[in-house]
């Protein structure tokens, strides 16, 4: 017995340090004072914004970046009058701001409306006084347009849901025109595939998914049909080859790294030192992935960027150097291994993205409206 408690007590205290002594370092080493607004360059192509508030962001990031059409979900502060807010003054609620989540998404796959809808499945829309285990007016829920369509459209989602009689008091959820967006610490940017652990027990305890399963049921998971007769752009269309066929289509050092994950040599491959403007796609799908606006020299040997075009069509997989942690890089569509990211890099973003010239195809930015590629003509503007 004495045995058996002593395993248990292990047990316990072993899953305490687990979670909390993250949030421990996390507190001394990545505590931040400050943050800065998320200046989004929407030019004429076909993305546009959304804003959210649903308590925790945390909890409101993975919803949105795992629809088609999104390309990014980025969690920070709105609503306040404080100047680059820090976490820690926002969670204590002294600066007037909301915890939020700003989504970059493309309209000809996904609407406005549509996410909306996944919006009030996240959320309880009844409470203005926070949201479930959080409470604090920094948790309550809200939804900021950029526009007078946006504002129109989140009216009428907002009326018909307190039509519909789905909750017996009034939705509270208010509709705002949005104010300067301050993007969060990076130690909170894809927190639950950062920190998988430590938000899954968080989620679980936080009341959210029982609220959830008790108002919308079967109806939890939104179904999203991409909006009118919009055309879905080719490389989301693109279907898996057999092996036979990428054999033949590929050379071998490119079959090589994006289907068996191998590396090229370095400073021996294609891209590693191109200084033409253009873009780069997966050789496999072709979809959009790296532009030469943020590659640069990293003295590996191999073309490094800073960031990718559409973080939608990038996936990122822990993975094992020699010692270190490191992060696969994958394409989206063509599931082509593409090579590695690492935290050494320049700013603004501190990523390298360090890839096989052999998983890519390049683009000239000349060429890039002929192929079906014009929409990104926007980063070579200024």
């Amino acid at each position: 017995m004495k045995k058996l408690t002593i395993l248990s007590l292990t047990i316990l205290f072993s899953i305490i340090a687990l979670i909390f002594v993250p949030i421990i370092y996390d507190y001394f080493t990545k505590r931040s004072y400050g943050s800065e607004p998320l200046e989004v360059d929407v030019q004429e192509d076909t993305r546009e914004i959304a804003t959210f508030a649903g308590g925790c962001f945390w909890c409101m990031e993975k919803p949105f970046e795992s629809i088609e059409g999104v390309n990014e979900a980025v969690v920070g502060y709105i609503g306040g009058e404080t100047e680059n807010p820090s976490y820690e003054d926002v969670s204590a609620g002294k600066t007037g701001h909301v915890e939020a989540v700003q989504i970059l998404y493309d309209p000809n796959l996904v609407s406005y409306e549509d996410l909306l809808q996944v919006l009030w499945r996240q959320i309880d829309p009844t409470d203005e006084e926070g949201q479930f285990v959080d409470r604090g007016e920094q948790y309550t829920s809200g939804i900021f347009y950029h526009d007078e369509e946006q504002q129109e459209i989140a009216e009428e989602s907002k009326k018909q849901l307190a039509e519909s009689g789905r909750f017996d008091e009034d939705i509270v959820t208010p509709v705002k025109s949005a104010t300067t967006f301050y993007k969060a610490e990076e130690y909170h940017q894809d927190f639950y595939l950062e920190n998988s652990v430590r938000y899954e027990f968080y989620r679980s305890n936080s009341g959210r998914d029982e609220f959830i399963d008790e108002f919308w049921g079967e109806e939890r998971d939104y179904e999203i049909t991409p909006p009118g007769d919009g055309e879905v752009v080719f490389w989301r269309e693109y279907e898996k080859e057999t092996e036979d066929e990428l054999k033949a289509r590929l050379s071998d050092i490119q079959y090589k790294v994006t289907q068996e994950d191998d590396t090229e040599e370095a400073y021996n491959n294609q891209y590693w030192d191109n200084d033409e403007e253009g873009i780069y796609v997966d050789i496999v799908s072709q979809e959009p992935l790296f532009s030469s606006v943020h590659q640069y020299e990293s003295g590996t040997g191999w073309p490094s960027f800073t960031e990718p075009i559409i973080q939608e069509n990038i996936v990122e997989i822990d993975a094992w150097g020699f010692l270190t942690e490191t992060k696969e890089v994958r394409s989206q569509y063509g599931d082509s291994h593409l090579g590695h990211v690492f935290t050494d890099g320049p700013e603004p973003t501190g990523l390298r993205y360090c890839l096989n010239s052999a998983a890519l195809d390049f683009i000239p930015k000349e060429n890039m409206e002929a192929e079906g590629y014009g929409e990104f003509l926007y980063l070579f503007e200024g």
